[in-house]
Parts: structure tokens; C-alpha cells; sequence
């Protein structure tokens, strides 16, 4: 039987029951939250809302509102723990690494609050005329449609920018992620920010368009699959509103002849398991070249084999299931194609028996170009590994995607590492590390993962008015 459980009542959050948007644990297989889908006046309801706030949340200094973010960020560690079970019971995240992404998002918030004045203060450049200064101003109703793998920190590291440079959010989460949502909704109300000046709505993914064509929305930023960038993207095109799009990724780990074969095994397997794999940068395709591939892969099956799935409310698992059953059901089938296409299987592989979600760590090797799991965004646990004669090899088949987000180089020779990662195709590239995001360095990816930058200074400026004003 079904256990159903409310939402968290960190505050209310208004809702009539039409269509329920539903959580189930993936673990377990049992609902655990129904919430109601919007009807279109509600949907009217909170835009207007949203565009009513603007005004009031845009006259506020930046001290003003670096204040509430501040705010903001003690809230947020103050409930780390059921928010962190909250991600738990709805995609599976294990509870020490929702911890991990609660403290991250309070950083993005005093990262903001400490700097967005300094970000966006007017700029004054020498020309003919008197005086000639850019200003950034906010748009106004920042619509951020968000994924279920990251349920905080996608959302913050949108809306601490967005608002802090004075535009005000409605946010359209995933759709089994209805308390995470809920929570976060309440908790921009607990922490001072106008009525309206962050809002929630309960759609499911067939209804972003009528948000998109919303005359109060003024721009759009989405994380999410490729295919629902290619849709809103186009959406937004459409309508002339500015877009930023975080899509889909089959990051390369390039494993040189001189690496560090221990450190580079280790930190591709984290690379590869963090959040069960469910992430955009997450690694996915290692790149070895022949002298080493042996003992490399040797250690990497060491080290997935150490990470045995579990329940995710425990403190002692690092890998949890997948977020739905479905998603399992794609992964393996991408798995079992690359298999009779002739790679071959050196760990996991097979689907276990019982209730949830849950994948083994699996490793395939003797991967080629044109099988799924080299040529396809696997998302889960899955590594693949292709064997190079060369650095120029290894360099070519990494940028051999359709998709330009992370990268990565091991070797123990520095200037060959910052060679190689700006010959990469990707939106960001790291030596002897994994990649990760930061508040502090702009994040996004080229071709089909997607345009734009979120984070840093130049996260902050793609929302906002960059106005010339000359005067003579």
C-alpha cells in the first residue's frame, strides 16, 4: 500500500487538487507525496504576483537584498537535515551528500550577497562625449524551469543571482521533486523576501509553454535534457525572450600515459558516481591511453565495485537508486545495446531483483565510437571505457560529441594538462580533478548542452538590462 505523506509545512503552499503532481521514493517504490497540479488561474494567480513584487523587490538596495539572502543561507542550514531527507525520500538522493548540496546553496547565497553590487556597479568608459556609463538593471520575472537530480542547488544557483540584480523568480521544478519545490518556496517567504518575489507553480512539463508566453515573464533559464532545451529554447525564441540553457552532457576524462593512475581512478569513479550518476557533469566517457589502460582499469573497477548501492537515508551509503524506474529501464537498455555492439562488461551490468530503483556500478571496456554508451548521455552509474594510442587520439574522440559541457585530463605534467584542456570542446575543463561547479566560476556548455552561463560575474549579467547612457 501506497504511504502518501504532506509536504513538508515549512509554509503553506497554495494548491487545489486537479491533476496531482507526484512523488515517488525511488527506493521503495511507494508515493509519498501528491500535490496538486495548477489550474490556469492559478497560473495567472502567481505570475501576477510575481510581476507585483518586481517593483517592490527591484526599489531595494543591494544591501537590502543581499540581506535576505543572507538570510537566506542561515535558513537553509537550519533545516539542512530535513531538506536533505526531503531529496532522499523523492530522487534518492544518500543523505550525507543532500547535506553536502543544502551547505552549497547558503554559499551561492552569501557568494551573491557579498558581491552583486560590485558585479553590476556602473561603468564608466572614456568616449567623445561628456559622459558615457553602462548600467545593469533587472528584467523582471525570471521564469526557471529545473531538474529533479540537483533540487536545491539548480534552483539557487539561478534565483541568487536573478535576485539579487533585483529580478524577482516563478519557478516550474520536475515534477516528482514537489516538496523539495515546496520547501524552497517557503523558505524565501520565512526569510523575508516579498509575497511574490519568488513563486512556485505545480505544472507538469506539457504546460512550461503557456509560462513561456506569459507576457509577465521576461526571460527564461532552463536545466534540463537537451530535447527540453531544444523546446523551450525555441519557445523563448519565439516569443524574443532571453534564454539561458544548461542541457545534457557525455563528459570525456582524458587518462594520459603519465597520470597519476591511483588519484585519476579514484576521482574519475567519484566522478562518474556522485548522485548515482544522475548529473549532467557527470563523467561518463574515459578515454585511456593503451600503455595504461590496464592498471587504470583495473583501479576503476576497485573503486565502483566499493560503492554498494543502498538505502539513501542512511548515513553510511554513498550510492543510492535512480530517480525513477523508468530512467533505470533507459540506462540499461543503453547498456545491453552497447553490449552486443562489442564492448564488454567488467562490473555490474545486471538489474537486481526487489523494490526500487537501484543499478549497480558498471563498467564496460573495449567502447568504440557509435555505441550507445559512448555516443548517448548516460545517466547513472555506468563508465565507459575506450582505449587511445595517442594524446591526440584521446583528444579527438573527446570532442567527438554532440555534446560540449565538462571535460577532464590526468597526467602528472602540468603545462601538457592546460595544452590539452584548451583543445577540449567543452564549457569548462579540469586537471587531475573532477568537474564541478562553483559560485565563483561561470559554468555552462557549448553545442548540443547548451548556451549562456550561470554563476559568477557573468552569471549574473545575462539577466539584467545592460544599458548605455550618454550624455553630452
Amino acid at each position: 500500500m501506497d504511504r502518501e505523506q504532506p509536504v513538508p509545512q515549512l509554509h503553506g503552499c497554495e494548491a487545489i487538487v486537479l491533476m496531482p503532481v507526484e512523488a515517488i521514493n525511488p527506493a521503495t517504490g511507494e508515493r509519498v507525496r501528491s500535490v496538486a497540479e495548477f489550474s490556469a488561474a492559478q497560473v495567472a494567480g502567481a505570475l501576477a504576483r510575481a510581476e507585483a513584487a518586481y517593483p517592490v523587490w527591484r526599489g531595494l538596495s543591494f544591501a537590502e537584498r543581499g540581506s535576505r539572502l543572507l538570510a537566506l543561507a542561515v535558513g537553509l542550514r537550519g533545516q539542512r537535515e530535513v531538506l536533505a531527507r526531503l531529496m532522499a525520500e523523492e530522487m534518492g538522493k544518500p543523505v550525507a551528500q543532500g547535506r553536502a548540496e543544502i551547505d552549497k546553496c547558503a554559499g551561492c547565497c552569501e557568494y551573491y550577497a557579498a558581491n552583486a553590487a560590485r558585479f553590476l556597479a556602473p561603468e564608466t568608459t572614456l568616449t567623445e562625449a561628456r559622459d558615457s556609463t553602462v548600467h545593469y538593471q533587472p528584467l523582471g520575472v525570471v521564469l526557471a524551469v529545473m531538474p529533479w537530480n540537483f533540487p536545491f542547488w539548480q534552483v539557487f544557483r539561478a534565483a541568487a543571482p536573478a535576485l539579487m540584480a533585483g529580478n524577482v523568480m516563478v519557478l516550474k521544478h520536475a515534477s516528482n521533486v514537489p516538496g523539495c519545490a515546496a520547501a524552497i518556496e517557503a523558505l524565501f517567504t520565512q526569510c523575508g523576501f516579498p509575497t511574490g518575489a519568488f513563486v512556485n507553480v505545480y505544472l507538469g512539463g506539457g504546460r512550461v509553454r503557456e509560462l513561456v508566453a506569459h507576457p509577465a515573464v521576461r526571460a527564461v533559464t532552463l536545466t534540463g535534457s537537451t530535447l527540453a532545451g531544444q523546446q523551450v529554447a525555441a519557445q523563448a525564441g519565439s516569443c524574443l525572450k532571453k534564454s539561458v540553457m544548461e542541457l545534457g552532457g557525455s563528459d570525456p576524462y582524458l587518462v594520459l600515459d603519465d597520470a597519476d593512475l591511483p588519484v585519476a581512478a579514484r576521482a574519475c569513479a567519484t566522478a562518474r558516481l556522485i548522485n548515482g550518476g544522475q548529473s549532467c557533469i557527470a563523467a561518463k566517457r574515459f578515454l585511456v591511453m593503451e600503455s595504461v589502460r590496464e592498471e587504470f582499469t583495473r583501479l576503476l573497477v576497485a573503486e565502483m565495485a566499493g560503492r554498494i548501492p543502498g538505502d539513501p537515508l542512511l548515513d553510511t551509503t554513498l550510492l543510492g537508486p535512480l530517480a525513477r524506474m523508468d530512467l533505470r529501464s533507459e540506462l540499461h537498455a543503453q547498456v545491453v545495446r552497447s553490449l552486443a555492439a562489442g564492448a564488454r562488461l567488467l562490473l555490474g551490468g545486471v538489474v537486481p531483483p526487489g523494490p526500487g530503483a537501484f543499478y549497480p556500478p558498471t563498467v564496460l571496456t573495449d567502447v568504440l565510437p557509435g555505441m550507445a554508451v559512448f555516443e548517448e548521455e548516460t545517466f547513472g552509474p555506468v563508465a565507459a571505457v575506450t582505449g587511445v594510442a595517442t594524446e591526440a587520439e584521446a583528444v579527438s574522440l573527446a570532442n567527438r560529441s554532440v555534446f560540449g559541457l565538462g571535460a577532464a585530463v590526468f597526467t602528472r605534467d602540468q603545462e601538457r594538462g592546460q595544452r590539452v584542456a584548451m583543445e577540449l570542446e567543452a564549457g569548462g575543463c579540469f586537471i587531475n580533478d573532477f568537474v564541478r561547479s562553483d559560485p565563483r566560476l561561470p559554468f555552462g556548455g557549448i553545442k548540443q548542452s547548451g548556451y549562456g552561463r550561470e554563476l559568477s560575474v557573468v552569471g549574473i549579467r545575462e539577466f539584467v538590462n545592460i544599458k548605455t547612457v550618454v550624455a553630452n
